[in-house]
């Protein structure tokens, strides 16, 4: 897995989950630039799982390619599907599904990235 790639990806969603969380301490729905922030998100999250696929067929492959798999598809789902789940909710809990998805995020690139890791991929 890129490394810079993963460490940016991790940075700007915990931004964006700290922002989130306040918008939603302060009693405020996700405006457009939030959502606009959130499929930015989304697009760098893309490309990290396009280059993980690229790195699968570059001839290392992780012990467990199903468990890999599976996250790479959880990983590419997770930020559109709050994104979706936040438009529906217009109040202020929708700045927290944004916020939680946000910071569940990281841990899904570091698990990927741990998966990755074991034979070197």
């Amino acid at each position: 897995m890129n490394g810079p790639l993963s460490v940016a990806t991790i940075i700007a969603a915990l931004v964006l989950a700290a922002w989130y969380l306040l918008r939603a301490a302060l009693d405020r729905a996700p405006s457009r630039f939030d959502l606009l922030a959130a499929v930015v998100l989304a697009a760098l999250v893309v490309v990290l799982v396009v280059v993980a696929v690229a790195g699968l067929f570059d001839g290392g492959r992780p012990a467990d390619t199903g468990t890999f798999a599976g996250y790479l598809i959880t990983t590419i789902a997770f930020v559109p599907t709050a994104l979706v789940l936040a438009k529906m909710e217009p109040t202020r809990w929708g700045s927290v599904i944004l916020g939680v998805a946000c910071l569940v995020l990281p841990v899904l690139v570091l698990r990927l990235q741990q998966i990755a890791s074991v034979t070197g991929a």
